[in-house]
């Protein structure tokens, strides 16, 4: 191939990336955080027992900056609409795709394990292998409900 073809290819490729916005590429690279599978697989974590801990829900329910929803009396689990809210209050803890951002994985984490040294409720996982700390990080990395 000659200069021209090269000249050629160099200015296709430099015309073809002129039409793609920032926000495409960006979308393209950048997970997007699914509703179902925090609903179904991240959610019901907040409820769980943790030897040694109270549960999530017991003190982000009440006081906290990550505010999960209060339980309807006699539930035993959130509504959609209290899900919806949970999602919302989730995703400010979270940066998709990089869990070492994303306080919701790094707060109960040991700092060992690669977790931040704060968490007034204690670290409820001493490991990334912690099949819950997994349903986390699957989540942050963009993981959906319908393709696990």
């Amino acid at each position: 191939m000659g200069i021209a073809g090269i000249r050629a290819i160099v200015v296709f490729v430099a015309v073809a990336g002129a039409f793609v916005s920032p926000a495409q590429a960006q979308s393209k690279a950048t997970p997007s955080l699914d509703f179902e599978f925090f609903k179904t697989r991240v959610q019901p974590l907040f409820l769980a027992k943790h030897p040694g801990h109270a549960r999530c829900y017991v003190c982000h329910s009440t006081g906290t900056t990550f505010r999960l929803e209060r339980l309807s009396p006699g539930a035993t689990a959130w509504n959609d609409e209290q899900s919806r809210r949970n999602f919302e209050a989730a995703q400010r803890l979270v940066v998709p795709g990089d869990w070492q951002a994303s306080r919701l994985l790094t707060h109960p984490l040991t700092p060992e394990a690669g977790g931040d040294p704060f968490h007034s409720g204690g670290k409820h996982w001493d490991s990334q292998s912690n099949p819950e700390w997994q349903i986390l990080a699957e989540w942050v990395r963009g993981q959906k409900a319908a393709s696990r």
